[in-house]
């Protein structure tokens, strides 16, 4: 839901009021529920044990009331991701701040066990997301900003992909697998250098998924 309310807050700065009159300039997470993408579709996935795969509602924007349309369609694009990445990193530092607390309490050490697991929890989902979004396919961010780099032709054409939704990315998800694990390097990559610094800090095992 961070996600989605950075992308609203960026338009919002870069001149584009749509999400703000809509009531999407907002942290509420009840505004930003898209009923298929958000509950249907991945609790099919989940019953019928495929990869999970959802979204929440896309925050309306309106490129046109850009005061620059290329420099704010950019900005706005990767606001999400940068959210992400920033979520990713508070997750990382609070992680190693409560196993200091929570060792220096051993009494509390069931408690700080939970704590520490949303927060690994929060690490990794965060930076996966991150790199999800900045694949270069319709309709995630990575788009946006691929397409700028293409001849305007060949970025004309690319952007209409986009009326497909979200078929290129679940084609692509589930049959190229490969593709995807590639893709999404980085992220494990940055997941396993945060552990590496905060694992010495894990109340217990039970701190993080085995």
């Amino acid at each position: 839901m961070a996600h989605e309310y950075a992308h609203a807050e960026a338009a919002y700065r870069q001149g584009d009021d749509t999400a703000y009159m809509l009531g999407r300039l907002t942290l509420n997470p009840l505004k930003h529920i898209d009923p298929l993408m958000t509950v249907i579709v991945p609790f099919l996935l989940w019953r019928i044990g495929a990869p999970p795969f959802g979204a929440a509602k896309p925050v309306p924007v309106n490129p046109r009331k850009y005061r620059q349309f290329r420099r704010g369609d950019i900005i706005v694009s990767l606001a999400g991701i940068t959210v992400n990445l920033g979520l990713f990193l508070v997750c990382t530092l609070l992680f190693a701040i409560v196993g200091m607390v929570g060792n220096a309490v051993p009494a509390l050490t069931s408690t700080f066990e939970i704590v520490q697991r949303m927060l690994w929890w929060g690490m990794w989902l965060n930076v996966v997301l991150a790199f999800f979004n900045l694949i270069p396919v319709p309709p995630l961010d990575g788009s946006h900003v691929f397409y700028h780099l293409l001849p305007p032709g060949a970025g004309l054409r690319y952007r209409q992909l986009q009326a497909l939704g979200f078929i290129p990315i679940m084609v692509l998800m589930w049959a190229f697998p490969g593709v995807l694990q590639t893709l999404l390097w980085p992220a494990y990559e940055l997941m396993g250098v945060g552990w590496a610094l905060v694992r010495g800090f894990a109340v217990s095992q039970g701190a993080f998924p085995s």
